[in-house]
C-alpha cells in the first residue's frame, strides 16, 4: 500500500490491463491549482476504456489516468491564480479548451477539436490522490454542497445539457430511455424544469425502482417488445405521445423506440452513445418533423449545477450507491462491470472518507 505522501492512481495500460500505481505529485503551473482529491465517481466510459482499451476513434496508446467526475481541495496554487485559496472545496469541470476557437468564441466550447479533456486519451484524469488542473474550470463549493455531490456535477450536467437541447419545459411530456445514472440525471432534470410527467424504461426492475425514487412517474420494464410496441406503451402511460425523448442508452432498438415514440413536431435527443453506424426509420421522423439532436457532453453547466444543489432544488444523494477507498479501485470497477448498483463512489483522501 502506498504512503500517504505518494500520489496512488487508477491507470488503464491498455484492454483489461488496469492497475494501481504511484505517479508523482504534480506541481501547479500558471493558472493551475493543485487538488488533493476526495471524491471521484467512476463512469461507464472509465469501464469502458479498462475493457476496450478505446471508445470510437479514442484509443489507449499509452498508460492514462482514469476518472473525470470528481472534486477536491485546493493544496497549492499557480502563479495568476486569484480566485481560489488552499483550503477551498472544489468541483471540477474535466473539460478544458486548449485555445479560443470559434466554438469557444460562441460558448460551445465542449465542440472545440483539441479540447483536453479527463480521462480521454492521450489525456489523464484525477482519479488519484494529488491532481493539478486549470483554475478556471475548478468551481468553489459552497458548505452545505458535499464533495459527492461536487463529483455528481458531471453527470448531472449531462442531464442538464441533454434538457436544454430538448427544449424542456412547464408541461412538458418526457420519454427517457435508459434508467443508468445518466438517465436518472434526466429524471431529475427534466422534472425540476417543469416537466409534467416523465415515463422512463429499462430492462432492470432495480434501476426502474430507483428512477422511481428520484421521481419519474411511469416505468416500464422491457423485456422482448418491438420498438412499436414500446412507443406505444408509451403514449398510453403518458395519455399522449411525449413532445420530447431523451434517449440514454445507444441501443439501436431503442433509438428506433425513441423516433416512433415521439409526437410529430417534437424533439428526440441522443445522448447514449453506441456503434457508429445505427438503421433507424428516418424517413418516420423526417415527415412528421420529429427533430433529432445530439449532445456531446456538456457546456456552461456548472454553476448551474452548483446553485440547484446549493438551494436544495435538487437531490443527487440517492444515486450513490457504493463507495470504495482508492486502495480497493480495483474492486470497485469490478462492481461497476457488473453493473450492481447505480454510481460508485471512490474515496480518494485516506484521511477523509466523508460523503
Amino acid at each position: 500500500m502506498a504512503a500517504p505522501g505518494q500520489n496512488l492512481a487508477v491507470v488503464v495500460h491498455r484492454a483489461g490491463d488496469l492497475r494501481l500505481e504511484n505517479r508523482p505529485i504534480p506541481e501547479p503551473g500558471p493558472n493551475e491549482v493543485l487538488l488533493r482529491m476526495h471524491s471521484v465517481g467512476i463512469c461507464g466510459s472509465d469501464v469502458h476504456y479498462w475493457q476496450n482499451g478505446r471508445i470510437g476513434d479514442f484509443v489507449v496508446k499509452d498508460p492514462m489516468v482514469l476518472g473525470h467526475e470528481a472534486s477536491g481541495t485546493v493544496i497549492k496554487v499557480g502563479p495568476g491564480v486569484t480566485h481560489l485559496k488552499p483550503g477551498d472545496r472544489v468541483a471540477i469541470e474535466p473539460g478544458v479548451p486548449r485555445e479560443m476557437d470559434e466554438f469557444c468564441k460562441t460558448g460551445r466550447y465542449n465542440l472545440s477539436p483539441t479540447i483536453f479533456f479527463c480521462a480521454t486519451p492521450p489525456d489523464d484524469g484525477n482519479l488519484c490522490r494529488y491532481y493539478k488542473h486549470s483554475a478556471s474550470y475548478c468551481y468553489k463549493l459552497p458548505d452545505n454542497v458535499t464533495f459527492e455531490e461536487g463529483a455528481l456535477i458531471e453527470p448531472l450536467s449531462v442531464g442538464i445539457h441533454a434538457c436544454k437541447r430538448a427544449g424542456v419545459t412547464l408541461g412538458s411530456k418526457v420519454f427517457v430511455s435508459g434508467s443508468g445514472p445518466i438517465g436518472l440525471v434526466n429524471v431529475l432534470v427534466a422534472k425540476m424544469m417543469g416537466a409534467a410527467a416523465v415515463v422512463i424504461t429499462d430492462i432492470s426492475a432495480s434501476r426502474l425502482q430507483k428512477a422511481k425514487e428520484v421521481g419519474a412517474d411511469f416505468t416500464i420494464q422491457v423485456k422482448n417488445e418491438t420498438p412499436q410496441e414500446v412507443a406505444s406503451k408509451v403514449e398510453s402511460l403518458l395519455g399522449c405521445m411525449p413532445e420530447i425523448t431523451v434517449e440514454c442508452t445507444g441501443v439501436q432498438a431503442c433509438i428506433q423506440a425513441g423516433i416512433y415514440a415521439t409526437r410529430s413536431g417534437g424533439t428526440l435527443v441522443l445522448v447514449g452513445l453506441g456503434p457508429e453506424m445505427v438503421t433507424v426509420p428516418i424517413v418516420n421522423a423526417a415527415v412528421r418533423e420529429v427533430d433529432i439532436r445530439g449532445i456531446f457532453r456538456y457546456c456552461n453547466t456548472w454553476p448551474v449545477a452548483i446553485a440547484l444543489l446549493a438551494s436544495k432544488r435538487i437531490n443527487v444523494k440517492p444515486l450513490v450507491t457504493h463507495r470504495f477507498p482508492l486502495e480497493k479501485a480495483l474492486e470497485a470497477f469490478e462492481t461497476t462491470k457488473r453493473g450492481e448498483g447505480v454510481k460508485v463512489m471512490l474515496k480518494c483522501d485516506p484521511t477523509d472518507h466523508s460523503p
